[in-house]
């Protein structure tokens, strides 16, 4: 198994089933998400019609280590805005990529923005 930091972009596409999800079988069992991409899988679940029970079913079946997004995090996600702006990526994103910096992990994605980041922090592109 790998060890991997989980973006929102990819725990969706493994939820929906969609082209690239299958991607994450091999890092599931030792995945890390950042607890704000943990509000965001929540939260676009939710925009779905599904029920909170179900949402919380579901996140329960990632078995994913939630780590909590710290200062350090917090700190190195609002550096890299500068960084990262003509990308577009959202604070979610960069804590993301903070999470995977601090645990020296690669961050698995869906979103080809992230795909010439120089920031330090492997992105595996899943799609």
């Amino acid at each position: 198994m790998t060890r991997a930091v989980l973006d929102t972009s990819a725990i969706l596409t493994w939820f929906w089933n969609e082209p690239g999800g299958d991607r994450l079988h091999d890092v599931l069992d030792e995945a890390h998400i950042s607890a704000v991409n943990l509000a965001e899988v929540a939260q676009k679940l939710g925009d779905k019609p599904v029920d909170d029970a179900t949402i919380g079913r579901m996140i329960g079946r990632l078995a994913a280590v939630i780590e909590p997004f710290d200062g350090d995090d917090a700190l190195q996600a609002g550096l890299w805005r500068r960084a990262t702006r003509s990308r577009g990526l959202s604070l979610g994103d960069r804590a993301c990529l903070a999470l995977g910096k601090r645990l020296g992990l690669p961050v698995y994605t869906a979103d080809r923005a992230w795909a010439e980041l120089d920031l330090g922090v492997e992105v595996v592109l899943i799609r």
